[in-house]
């Protein structure tokens, strides 16, 4: 396949906790993902989230997209606040880091706070749904 094919995704049924303070960023992730089949719910911040995964039903999220940069609680602090849930279907939710700190290191901090993947913004649409099927296909 060349790379100017594009891969037809269909995400139906999977819901997304987008996790982004920047309205304009929310309005991209939104549109992005609900033209490839996403259900998506909004957290302006980590602990929002944090309280969001811990108060919703087993498996009623299928991954997190979590943005490092907020106020109240970073997304570092959110991811491990997740990992550290007693139920470990929640605690074990695929998390991305999205974020426009796009260096190694920014990656290499990510994973150790216990995100699956590390994105860059702006967003680069074809990774990042790659990245998706990735996780729910493995």
């Amino acid at each position: 396949m060349s790379k100017k094919e594009e891969i037809e995704y269909n995400f139906s049924g999977k819901r997304l906790l987008v996790v982004e303070d920047n309205k304009t960023n929310q309005l991209i992730a939104v549109s992005i993902l609900k033209s490839a089949g996403f259900e998506i719910e909004l957290a302006e911040n980590g602990e929002i989230a944090v309280n969001m995964v811990k108060n919703s039903e087993q498996g009623y999220y299928d991954a997190v997209l979590m943005d490092i940069q907020m106020p109240v609680m970073n997304g570092y602090e959110a991811a491990k606040a997740i990992r550290g849930f007693d139920d470990k279907r929640k605690a074990t939710i695929p998390i991305v880091a999205v974020t426009a700190n796009a260096f190694e290191e920014d990656r290499k901090i990510a994973l150790e706070a216990g995100m699956n993947g590390h994105l860059a913004k702006p967003y680069d649409i074809p990774e990042m749904l790659s990245l998706l099927d990735k996780l729910f296909n493995s």
